[in-house]
């Protein structure tokens, strides 16, 4: 059963209203690159949510905008993906592009480590972003379900 699910923490308002697109938009991304999701929550929170649990579980005193917490390897992909909506909105503002896009932008990418690409080196950086603009060109495509 592929099942994505979006919740939120403390009083932050849920970034988006449709919900069937977005769950249909990341599973066809994960179809597209061979694997399956099982469960996948995420859940969107303020940086002070965020920053405690990178404290408490991390050991790292700084904010971000996602922590990914995979629970099940391999093909089929299970997690719980936090994302911060103020460090998100900043990030847009900085970077010049909308709210939206970084919002789909930040969600792919999470998406894309628990896949397997990984960021660490120039060239996963580049391979990355690659992937994270074909899949949100693709974003409006993805309005009927996957097959």
């Amino acid at each position: 059963m592929n099942r994505i699910q979006f919740h939120t923490a403390e009083n932050t308002p849920l970034p988006f209203n449709d919900k069937k697109h977005y769950s249909h938009w990341l599973s066809a991304v994960a179809l597209a690159e061979n694997k399956y999701i099982s469960k996948i929550d995420y859940i969107f929170c303020s940086d002070a949510f965020l920053k405690q649990i990178n404290i408490e579980y991390l050991n790292h005193d700084y904010y971000t905008d996602i922590i990914t917490f995979p629970y099940k390897e391999g093909d089929n992909i299970e997690s719980d993906i936090y994302i911060s909506t103020d460090r998100v909105k900043e990030n847009a503002h900085d970077y010049g592009v909308a709210f939206e896009e970084e919002l789909r932008r930040v969600m792919v990418h999470g998406l894309l480590h628990l896949i397997g690409y990984n960021d660490v080196t120039d060239e996963e950086s580049a391979l990355m972003r690659v992937k994270e603009d074909f899949y949100i060109a693709d974003f409006e495509n993805s309005k009927l379900t996957p097959s």
